[in-house]
């Protein structure tokens, strides 16, 4: 039986700063793994020098991600045209077709007709908080948990899973950032990013996947995604690079279905009994 994993985010960088090692293992394993990309990235940072021969961030976002999707082996990626909101209170959040001011029937609608489409057995996506408490990131779970539960059992996913962040990086980011002069609940361009609250919001950790085979795939593939490359991640640089790959060489999930019982042990592999 022919396998299909569908990933569902937000922006161009998600796939491959999220679980870009897990995407790229079961691509190399033969697994058809699609992504749906809801928006271009337009609030993202960058320079505009780095637009190339792009006219404006969204074209050089949309090229990043197929230069990151090429090196992860994904089958396809699927765009749904919103715009990228922003972080929550900032000015993108008001643009009429921000993500945020999208219809959440519609949207979740939009994410139900690709998996009747596609028919994966795994699906993922964000955790509740969206990791790190961007507003199109709890828009996209919001609207995959509808997705999922508005469709019949026949049509639905056989797992659905949450990315989360590793909890050891995380709390080695929030104790380490103060010795560098790092306010942890203050970071990137914006300072409106707060780990704390991320570690606050941490869900268990049922599943690990095991990229250490494909960790330099993972960088290469992150590293396509140039235009984003000077916000928070650049904390990373300053660590030993033994420590960084240490904390990175497992990607973490929540599987919130079929939930995850007391007792079960902790998966290695997201297609476990499929």
């Amino acid at each position: 039986m022919s396998k299909t994993l569908l990933a569902i985010f937000a922006h161009p960088d998600d796939e491959s700063f999220g679980p870009g090692g897990t995407l790229a293992k079961y691509g190399a394993e033969g697994v058809a793994v699609h992504l749906i990309c809801a928006t271009m990235g337009e609030a993202g940072e960058s320079d505009p020098t780095d637009l190339g021969e792009c006219g404006d961030l969204a074209c050089r976002r949309e090229q990043e991600l197929r230069c990151a999707a090429d090196i992860l082996g994904l089958e396809e990626i699927h765009l749904l045209s919103y715009r990228d909101s922003g972080m929550a209170g900032s000015p993108a959040n008001q643009h009429p077709r921000a993500l945020v001011q999208a219809n959440s029937d519609v949207l979740a609608e939009q994410v139900a007709d690709l998996i009747r489409r596609l028919r994966p057995q795994v699906a993922l996506t964000f955790d509740p908080f969206g990791g790190y408490g961007h507003p199109d990131h709890i828009a996209m779970h919001r609207a995959t948990v509808a997705a999922f539960e508005r469709l019949p059992e026949s049509k639905r996913p056989q797992k659905l899973y949450f990315s989360t962040l590793p909890r050891a990086m995380l709390r080695w980011a929030v104790r380490l950032m103060p010795l560098f002069g790092l306010n942890p609940e203050a970071i990137g361009k914006n300072k409106d990013v707060n780990l704390r609250a991320a570690l606050e919001h941490e869900l268990p950790i049922t599943t690990r996947i095991d990229i250490g085979d494909y960790y330099e795939i993972k960088q290469r593939a992150g590293a396509c995604h140039a235009s984003q490359l000077a916000g928070p991640g650049s904390f990373w640089g300053r660590m030993p690079r033994w420590l960084v790959r240490r904390l990175r060489s497992t990607e973490t999930f929540y599987r919130a279905a079929p939930p995850f019982r007391r007792g079960e042990r902790i998966e290695s592999d997201l297609f476990a009994d499929v």
